[in-house]
């Protein structure tokens, strides 16, 4: 029992969910601020984002073992379905009925946000397939960092606010682009250390095409662009008395914490990359939290 929990806890990749965690906290912290918030909306926002991703992993792994993509003895975390401890028939019947479950959690968001949120998860639901699968899987021809930053960045932040607080708000948008870069680097920590097994099995990753240098640039980058879009605003708020002073210190603490991940990152290879995805999404969701709180106790 115990094994079988793990097997299917690495296939879900528990340690990349902060990231489709974050977008929904990052709304709720701003529609604190805002006097909009309502816990109802907000917990199905939060179960919607999470199935979602979810299903997303389980679909991503599927179709890397039917392409080829993945194979037993990877550098990466150990794939089940691969080294033959999950049937395909289980993984692709689960990875269904997960993103069936998340399109049940998001009709129960229509009452709050509207019938037209109807035609929005198709688009996320297509998305979850699109990035490893069908005519032009996203993933496969260097478009997983525009997915991701759409998927995980744009769509979670803007959407989750307005359901929660019934509108949408510029504060939201330029947290979207915030969250949007963060997310980019967790695939970007994957496909830096994934890059000889994608190039030898034909996935043309941003990495695989640009080489791993500018990877490691890109990843330093994205963390100081992530902060330059909210930092304007986030200045005038606590300048203006709308916010705490000390909240000033986390955009610090992040780039503390995302430069010294990033040297590890130009300093490791192999399988002693593994641990420094999970590093980049904890940056990612101890900012987002410690802004939410910021927002919300203030």
């Amino acid at each position: 029992m115990k094994k079988q929990l793990r097997i299917w806890l690495e296939a879900i990749r528990l340690r990349t969910l902060p990231v489709s965690l974050s977008g929904v906290i990052m709304a709720m912290g701003i529609a604190q601020w805002y006097g909009k918030f309502n816990w109802i909306p907000a917990l199905l926002c939060v179960a919607f984002a999470v199935l979602a991703q979810i299903a997303s992993n389980l679909a991503n792994e599927y179709y890397d073992f039917l392409s080829g993509a993945d194979k037993a003895g990877r550098v990466g975390p150990r794939r089940g379905v691969t080294e033959g401890d999950i049937k395909p028939h289980t993984l692709r019947n689960v990875t269904y009925a997960t993103l069936v479950a998340a399109m049940a959690v998001g009709c129960g968001l229509i009452p709050f946000g509207g019938w037209w949120l109807v035609p929005v998860g198709a688009f996320i639901a297509l998305g979850v397939l699109a990035y490893s699968t069908g005519p032009y899987p996203l993933s496969y021809h260097g478009l997983g960092e525009l997915a991701v930053f759409i998927f995980y960045g744009l769509i979670p932040v803007n959407f989750s606010y307005y359901i929660i607080a019934g509108h949408f708000s510029p504060l939201a948008l330029l947290a979207s682009i915030t969250i949007g870069f963060m997310g980019v680097n967790v695939l970007l920590v994957n496909n830096y250390r994934d890059v000889d097994d994608d190039r030898d099995a034909g996935k043309r990753t941003s990495v695989v095409i640009f080489g791993r240098k500018p990877a490691a640039a890109a990843y330093l980058i994205n963390g100081f662009m992530a902060i330059s879009f909210l930092a304007p605003l986030w200045l005038l708020l606590a300048f203006s008395g709308k916010i705490s002073a000390w909240s000033l210190a986390i955009p610090v603490l992040y780039l503390v914490m995302h430069t010294a991940t990033w040297n590890k990152l130009t300093h490791r290879d192999g399988a002693a990359l593994n641990p420094l995805l999970g590093a980049t999404a904890r940056n990612m969701l101890i900012f987002t939290v410690l802004m939410a709180i910021s927002l919300s106790v203030f």
